[in-house]
């Protein structure tokens, strides 16, 4: 079967889209493969087509969990045996797994790096009949990508014990450099190199100035109804806007990482099935979407770095239509950039604070702690050491990525609580505990019907309101718990953390802290090229965008600079044209000109200075404009 009936067979497509046979026939081949396919460009079909047609089983090492269960999924459904080694199993289950992978006649074995870190797993491939080992998100594996991860690295041991199986490196995003790095970290030999342009001749880059971002994101939204996503910097703002929108009269809905996968699928569903215009996300919205129909990506704080902004704006247009990527922009934004993105990055010694109340927290001995996996809710750790969220949040990303522990994203608040006795009877409570009156107050007023159903808590909106800590909020939960007054259930399974080393403190974040250093310093860099983007008004946005990724083309002739360029050039020829009809009557002076065709003075001067340019006119002794042929 060729490769092309293989698409056909299981995927329905009757073509593939552009380099992919060629990087297919490349790995069918045997040849090492490096492919740089930028977002909507069908990455995984380079690897599953060869994956069925070659007899064994595919290895793809991929960074995301949520995305290794939704390809497994989508070839389950085609009925590809498909298996991933997801967080949360057990040493037996990931045994018993990869016997299915030995002796079940399976296609694709999943596995995150962090994974191939446990040298009896890597034992365990090492037996598997492999046919190809693809490398998704492949930029991971260098220290200057996006999103560095240690781990990746361990993938070039698997080079010497499958001498004759093809690696093939895949990304969506990587300079030149980034590509070099990649190639050498992996150890590939010779590999054919395909580079997918990034260049989006359908898709117009857009940055616009504005006091009222809201304002301006209704007028586009206005002008092109079609489905529309926008993103904003925090889960709060996703709500927030998306009521915003309604309020105006648009159908919007939201989605972020904090949702109940429920509410994801619905809200989802909701856009995708065109009941609502416009998404409002964070960036944990996109991954795996495919809405071909998408006019407009409205972005409406800066993004951390313009690869992240280029996949973002890039779900805009799949369709080969006309399309918009718009960036919205206000003064304050540089200064809310940087608190945001870079006063929020861990250093070391803040990286080994966490670390080590981390493991106090779960009460880890040192020496100890491997493979133990807990519930974990963000923001009871926080409160009570007393730790900024989003700086701890980096932190433990930081530790996720070096593979020091796996975390699970899920921080959604799940706080329940109903009182138990009658309100007379709360009043007594206060009166006799005034210590508590401030917390209970803010309680009461925002959940008023906490008497007759459970209330989902915002623990932090509580302690804000009662000028409280979230630690003195908690603390009297449990209390009043204790003493019968509430109901209260705290489901501290926001989020699992499993550890995947022994605790040794300082030494542990010693191996990891020069990763550290060089991600702090990237993430600077590469905010500095997001601000130079949008600052920079005197180049064709595509082709700042484009050089950024070493690619050179020509002015896309759509974004907000050739536009610009385009109108007053159109204003430029409208002035001459008037300058024109009024000079075949009688010659006039500059002066003249500016009253008569009721044009800005510099203007006038402009076309003025082009005409003389051109020798259509000439200038008299009398400082007046004659036409040089009448």
């Amino acid at each position: 079967m060729t490769a092309l009936e293989t698409l056909r067979k299981y995927w329905q497509h009757d073509a593939f889209r552009e380099i992919q046979d060629e990087i297919i026939t490349s790995v069918l081949d045997g040849k090492d493969t490096f492919a740089l396919l930028p977002t909507g460009g069908g990455k995984s079909i380079c690897f599953q087509v060869p994956g069925m047609m070659k007899d064994g089983i595919c290895v793809v090492v991929s960074p995301l969990i949520a995305l290794m269960k939704d390809q497994v999924n989508n070839l389950q459904k085609r009925d590809i045996k498909a298996i991933a080694l997801t967080g949360g199993l057990s040493q037996d289950d990931i045994s018993d797994l990869l016997d299915n992978c030995r002796f079940g006649n399976y296609k694709f074995l999943y596995v995150s790096p962090e994974r191939l870190q446990s040298e009896w797993i890597v034992d365990r491939i090492k037996a598997l009949p492999v046919n190809l080992i693809a490398i998704d998100e492949a930029h991971c594996v260098s220290q200057w990508g996006h999103d560095f991860r240690p781990a990746y690295l361990k993938i070039s041991e698997l080079k010497p014990h499958f001498p004759k199986i093809p690696f093939l490196a895949l990304t969506a995003s990587a300079t030149d450099r980034v590509q070099t790095d990649v190639i050498t970290q992996l150890k590939l030999d010779s590999p054919n190199v395909f580079r997918k342009s990034f260049v989006r001749e359908n898709l117009g880059y857009m940055t616009y100035s504005t006091e009222d971002k809201l304002y301006r994101a209704s007028q586009i939204l206005k002008k092109y109804p079609q489905p529309s996503i926008v993103y904003v910097r925090n889960r709060k703002s996703c709500v927030e806007v998306s009521e915003q929108l309604k309020t105006l009269g648009f159908t919007a809905t939201f989605y972020h990482g904090g949702l109940h996968p429920k509410d994801k699928e619905k809200n989802m569903n909701t856009w995708m099935n065109d009941s609502a215009q416009v998404m409002v996300a964070t960036n944990a919205f996109g991954m795996g979407i495919d809405k071909p129909d998408v006019k407009t990506v409205i972005h409406i704080q800066l993004p951390e770095n313009l690869e992240n902004y280029y996949q973002e704006a890039g779900r805009a247009g799949r369709n080969g239509e006309k399309a918009f990527a718009v960036l919205l922009t206000a003064p304050s934004d540089t200064a809310m950039a940087e608190s945001q993105f870079l006063s929020v990055l861990p250093d070391k010694e803040f990286l080994t604070k966490v670390y080590v109340k981390l493991c106090n927290y779960f009460q880890i001995a040192y020496g100890e702690g491997i493979e133990s996996e807990f519930a974990f809710n963000l923001n009871h750790f926080c409160a009570q050491y007393q730790f900024p969220v989003i700086k701890v949040f980096n932190a433990l990303l930081f530790l996720d990525r070096q593979g020091v522990l796996t975390l699970s994203q899920e921080f959604s608040e799940k706080i329940t609580a109903q009182f138990i006795i009658e309100s007379k009877e709360v009043i007594r409570y206060m009166s006799l505990n005034p210590q508590d009156e401030d917390i209970l107050l803010a309680i009461l007023r925002g959940y008023p019907g906490i008497y007759d159903v459970p209330a989902s808590l915002n623990i932090s909106v509580i302690a804000k309101k009662s000028g409280r800590h979230e630690s003195e909020v908690y603390a009297l939960l449990l209390k009043l718990k204790e003493r019968q007054v509430i109901d209260y259930q705290a489901r501290n399974n926001d989020a699992t953390l499993v550890f995947n080393e022994v605790r040794e403190d300082e030494r542990t974040i010693n191996r990891v802290s020069k990763y550290l250093e060089a991600q702090n310093r990237s993430k600077h860099e590469q905010l500095e090229a997001v601000i130079a983007y949008v600052s920079d008004n005197s180049r064709c946005k595509s082709v700042q965008l484009m050089a950024y990724f070493g690619e050179k083309t020509d002015d896309c002739g759509i974004c907000s600079y050739c536009i610009s360029k385009q109108k007053k050039a159109s204003e430029d020829i409208s002035v001459s044209e008037k300058i024109k009809m009024l000079l075949s009557s009688e010659d006039l002076n500059s002066r003249e000109l500016e009253n008569l065709t009721r044009e800005p003075s510099n203007d006038v001067i402009f076309a003025l200075q082009e005409m003389l340019e051109s020798g259509y006119i000439t200038i008299r002794p009398n400082n007046k404009y004659t036409l040089s042929k009448k």
